[in-house]
């Protein structure tokens, strides 16, 4: 791919340089705290994208984005009001403040509102490292054109059952911000994040099958190739024809790289603080216990290098910390923000907007290894639908992908549902893969779960 410029952030891309930014927050919380506020947060940000899609080897869609936006929150003791605006002139933003302290004065109090314990605060990271989320892209729409194309072009270069493409798509995403408050917390930065991905159809008429792959970075040098990625998603395309249904039957099933992260996701909706302090969960009171199987071993690392979720700070400016999830399965903390935290008796863990780098310990083997491991069971390269119960942890979803017996692919499979429930099929997980797959927060392998019902004739 190519490389990135090193253009550094002061020479911006960016419509408002950083500085300006900086002022603005600034002068957001002098006039919030002038007009009665006992406290106030704000978050100012700018950014930009491009976008090209090709299909068929015709430019599809051009798009481009540019955003910008302020949003306030301020503080009438313990009651709370919130609004935003795009328009950075001082007469709007001023507006927006006023609008934020008229909704305060008609909210009701809430013990639990306010800002972060002072301590808790990022307030200076200038010891930490550079975390480096910020490599521009400066691709022309002709050079997006072409890349796209080379990505289709191997695509149907794979085989003739290759019929039809839904696209290839290179897509730039740049931005800036700065979080602040009136407790002195200032922080922000600049981050970027770049992707390309394909989409074709194999077969014809009433064998027809779709299938995609992409790849993500902040750092474009570091995306796959354009042909490698449009050869993946024509061979999962391929692979899948002639797919046909598996007679209902309990059996063991290996969730795919991509998919095993949406598992992580529930475990992490669950033991976090909205779902705990509403008792909308099926882990509410599992700190300290074993949650999951042995083999499960979880580790937050907010201050990875160029990681997708790596942060200084969390959307209420608390300070990010390297910390252990799951040992041997057995729940260390648990995912809160500082109102959610309150509400629950606790301490912020950092984590208001979500996780940061999680990474589940890859085992020895990878996917054919996991389903040598398994010999008979279904091996899971697509989820449909929303079946997931958080209260109950009941878990059923329709699914794609391959039967397996003697530890190799026989045939694939489509038209199934797969079902089970939560709690056992962590406590389940066999076995932890190593082909581990970086797209977004959480990094883990394919993940081999003992037992799960799979209704299928």
């Amino acid at each position: 791919m190519p490389r990135s410029s090193s253009i550094a952030p002061s020479e911006s891309r960016f419509s408002h340089r950083l500085e300006v930014l900086q002022q603005l927050a600034q002068d957001v919380l002098v006039y919030a705290g002038k007009q009665g506020a006992s406290a106030c947060e704000v978050d100012v940000s700018v950014g930009f994208g491009q976008s090209v899609t090709v299909r068929c080897g015709e430019v599809e869609t051009i798009e481009y984005n540019r955003d910008k936006g302020i949003a306030v929150s301020v503080y009438l003791g313990q009651r709370k009001g919130q609004a935003s605006t795009s328009d950075f002139s001082p007469t709007a933003w001023r507006e927006t403040v006023d609008a934020a302290l008229n909704i305060a004065r008609f909210t009701a109090a809430d013990p639990c509102a306010g800002l972060p314990d002072l301590e808790l605060l990022a307030i200076d990271t200038g010891s930490l490292p550079d975390l480096d989320l910020y490599h521009p892209w400066l691709l022309s729409v002709e050079a997006a054109v072409e890349l796209a194309r080379r990505c289709e072009q191997a695509a149907f270069a794979v085989s003739p059952q290759i019929s039809n493409s839904e696209g290839a798509t290179v897509s730039i995403q740049e931005g800036q911000f700065i979080s602040a408050n009136s407790l002195g917390f200032m922080g922000g930065y600049p981050s970027s994040r770049h992707y390309l991905s394909c989409s074709v159809i194999a077969g014809k008429n009433e064998n027809m099958q779709r299938d995609d792959w992409y790849s993500t970075a902040r750092d474009p040098s570091a995306i796959g190739s354009p042909e490698s990625i449009g050869e993946i998603a024509a061979q999962r395309a391929v692979s899948r024809l002639a797919a046909r249904k598996v007679k209902t039957c309990r059996v063991p099933v290996v969730f795919e790289a991509p998919l095993a992260s949406s598992l992580i996701g529930s475990f992490v909706h669950a033991v976090s603080g909205g779902s705990l302090y509403r008792k909308t969960s099926f882990l509410v009171d599992s700190l300290g216990k074993r949650i999951f199987s042995r083999k499960m071993q979880i580790s937050e690392r907010p201050h990875l290098p160029r990681g997708l979720a790596s942060s200084y700070f969390d959307s209420d400016g608390v300070a990010t910390h390297d910390r252990e999830v799951l040992v041997d399965g057995r729940l260390q903390g648990y995912f809160l923000s500082a109102y959610s935290a309150r509400k629950l008796g606790m301490q912020s863990t950092g984590n208001a907007g979500g996780c940061h780098n999680l990474i589940v310990h890859p085992g020895k083997r990878g996917l054919q290894g996991l389903l040598r491991k398994m010999g008979r069971g279904l091996l899971v390269t697509e989820l449909l639908g929303q079946g997931v119960n958080y209260v109950t942890g009941d878990y059923s979803r329709g699914a794609a992908g391959y039967w397996i017996e003697g530890g190799e692919i026989v045939h694939p499979v489509e038209g199934i549902t797969i079902a089970g429930n939560l709690r056992d099929m962590f406590r389940n997980v066999a076995a932890v893969g190593n082909d581990v797959l970086v797209r977004g927060s959480k990094q883990v392998g394919s993940l081999l779960i003992e037992k799960m019902k799979v209704a299928g004739d």
